[in-house]
């Protein structure tokens, strides 16, 4: 087999406004999981599988990604940068990488945790096949992504969330071998609005059944919205080698084996950290608080007696004391679409102070730089920059 070289371009330039308000300061990819970066973990698949080249498609907040990743060298990879300056859908995105790529190439999505063996197999089918190559997997909610008719090894549709009765749980994986003629189908798509790559590959297994199919059956993590941050915070952390730096030697901290703790975290006396936790650095969780299923970003305040589950709470934020956040809902509503079964405490936005003794619930969304006062009841959202008054 040829071991002709393959770069990925990982998809990184969206703006993720289902995550809000935790992409107000920060890319989507950029958000962190088990004290690390969604990025990080793709690169990481990456490298893992034996590439070393590197192109990092970018928009929105783009900085935040050059500073972090620069020339790769931390990962033992190349990296080059197209941006993509308008977010006009995947196969816009795609294209932004042309002059980087010479040979067959593999996609990836910038905020999809999956495993090396799947980028090494599509990477494979790449050197081996002209035609393109996409990655199937299954899931529960099929309805939410691209749904996959398969035959054989053939893709023979994609069904982009599909409106009507779906008869089969295999989706797209969001991971693609191509060679260059992929740029040239990609401008020839009949689209409306926003060019995504989805509509390119449909048409081409339309035409002439030209999409080879690999099925994948290993991890698959994905991040649409804000409640799958716990999923896959749960899921890294399942993974991940678990730390517990400055850990409290006071025999009244009880911490989770399933939690990571940065550097710098400061935690109080009777503090509980319950499992499938990350906490950031320079975290301070004051005495007598309970923080379980939860991602805590750096430098923010747990105040004491606090009690955050199931929960994300951004950067400076200032959780006061005897704060409840807790009371998972049983459907939330994003856009025009019910999602049920959805276990979400709340969200807290960065810079946003909490009064003490205030309630979260019912997966509470507050914005970024909110102020509020003792005492106040919140189960819903709040823009940011507000100021919730109690009464």
């Amino acid at each position: 087999m040829s071991e002709e070289p393959i770069t990925a371009v990982i998809l990184a330039a969206g703006e993720g406004r289902r995550l809000e308000p935790l992409t107000n300061r920060r890319p989507k990819p950029m958000i962190p999981v088990a004290n690390r970066p969604l990025l990080e973990y793709v690169v990481e698949a990456v490298a893992d599988a034996g590439l070393d080249h590197i192109t990092l498609v970018v928009g929105y907040r783009h900085e935040r990604i050059r500073n972090h990743f620069g020339d790769g060298g931390d990962w033992g990879v190349t990296i080059e940068y197209a941006e993509q300056s308008t977010q006009l859908g995947t196969g816009h995105a795609v294209l932004q990488a042309e002059p980087t790529i010479d040979g067959p190439f593999v996609v990836l999505n910038g905020d999809r945790v999956v495993d090396p063996v799947l980028v090494e197999r599509v990477a494979d089918a790449a050197r081996q096949h002209t035609d393109p190559t996409m990655a199937i997997t299954t899931s529960e909610t099929p309805r939410d992504y691209g749904v996959v008719a398969f035959d054989g090894d053939r893709v023979t549709g994609i069904d982009e969330k599909p409106e009507g009765p779906v008869e089969t749980n295999r989706i797209n994986a969001g991971v693609y071998g191509f060679s260059p003629g992929i740029f040239d189908a990609i401008r020839s798509t009949h689209a409306n609005g926003e060019l995504a790559l989805t509509e390119t590959l449909d048409e081409l297994a339309g035409e002439n059944g030209g999409v080879n199919g690999i099925m994948y059956t290993g991890r698959w993590l994905d991040v649409s919205n804000l409640w799958d941050l716990l999923t896959v915070n749960a899921g890294m952390i399942d993974t991940e080698a678990v730390t517990h730096a400055d850990r409290s030697d006071d025999a009244s901290v009880h911490i989770a084996d399933d939690v990571v703790l940065a550097d710098s975290v400061r935690v109080g006396p009777t503090v509980t950290i319950g499992g499938n936790t990350a906490v950031g650095r320079n975290v301070t969780i004051e005495a007598n608080a309970v923080v379980e299923n939860s991602i805590i970003f750096p430098d923010a305040v747990i105040g004491a007696g606090a009690v955050v589950r199931d929960a994300v709470v951004a950067s400076n934020a200032q959780i006061g004391p005897n704060v409840t956040i807790e009371g998972t809902p049983s459907t939330m509503v994003v856009g025009d679409t019910v999602h049920h079964g959805i276990e979400l405490g709340g969200v807290v936005g960065d810079n946003t102070t909490i009064g003490p003794g205030a309630t979260l619930t019912t997966g509470a969304v507050v914005g970024d730089d909110v102020d509020t006062d003792a005492g106040v009841t919140i189960d819903s959202r709040v823009a940011a920059g507000e100021t919730v008054r109690r009464g």
